[in-house]
């Protein structure tokens, strides 16, 4: 299959939008819809000002790469708003996605010299960049940033754990039923009252990124999904969204019970 054309944030400038220096100021991070649900959410409004200043909004269109494998680490990234695909890619030009990142995490945090992993827009993607000795600077400055930094890292480290027995012992039925559930909680964080209350999961990916997530080929995971339908778990629901009929019977399936 033929990828489809990509821009870059960084390769073709002219494919972000960038906020101009003169406008990124301290409102830009009282403002943002995800300040309580991300990095900044422990910063004062003194460190929120050191924060803004110290980085750069783009807003990327679907297909962007944001990080390239084996490239310069060269920045950090908090995503405000839409989906980041992250993978890692096979020598024969196979790549397994290894996640998503959402509105209100981060990506691009290395201690080597070069990204271990690719990462692109899965749909309209605003997020903040940090150029490296800008985060190093602020980590010194503002201890509250760094600790607020270190226990996001653990949080990733559990994730690839869970990832890790998603992709090794559980069924098809099991791991897309987790997927769904995953990308409601994903949705929940980001949402208003009355969408939490519909259950909904964002589901923006293709089923080609579905099934590289889980392991699987297109074909499992769009009978499985369409199984989930006719059994009355599921439903479809505008913007990319699925609708969770029945959340206990899903958790059973995702945790190896057998369903009612």
């Amino acid at each position: 299959m033929t990828s489809s054309p990509q821009t870059s944030a960084f390769a073709h400038p002219g494919g972000a939008a960038y906020a101009p220096k003169a406008d990124v100021d301290v409102m830009r991070c009282l403002v943002c819809d995800i300040r309580n649900r991300s990095l900044c959410n422990s910063m004062d409004e003194e460190g929120l000002a050191a924060l803004a200043h110290s980085s750069r909004q783009l807003l990327l269109p679907p297909g962007t790469t944001i990080v390239e494998e084996g490239e310069p680490a060269l920045a950090f990234f908090n995503v405000t708003r839409g989906t980041v695909k992250l993978f890692k890619s096979l020598p024969d030009g196979r790549r397994q996605i290894t996640g998503f990142a959402d509105a209100g995490q981060f990506l691009g945090l290395s201690t080597a010299q070069t990204y271990s992993f690719g990462a692109e827009t899965v749909d309209n993607v605003r997020l903040c960049r940090f150029l490296r000795p800008q985060l190093e600077t602020l980590l010194s400055d503002y201890p509250t940033f760094e600790r607020r930094l270190l226990a996001a890292v653990t949080d990733k480290l559990a994730e690839a754990q869970e990832q890790m027995l998603l992709l090794g012992r559980k069924t098809a039925r099991e791991k897309v039923a987790t997927f769904l559930l995953d990308r409601m909680k994903a949705f929940h964080q980001t949402a208003n009252r009355r969408q939490e209350a519909e259950n909904l999961a964002s589901v923006p990916m293709t089923r080609v990124d579905i099934a590289d997530y889980l392991g699987l080929t297109i074909e499992t995971v769009s009978r499985t999904i369409s199984a989930f339908r006719r059994s009355l778990l599921i439903a479809s629901a505008e913007n990319h969204r699925i609708r969770i009929l029945s959340v206990a019977t899903l958790l059973n399936i995702a945790s190896g019970q057998k369903a009612d």
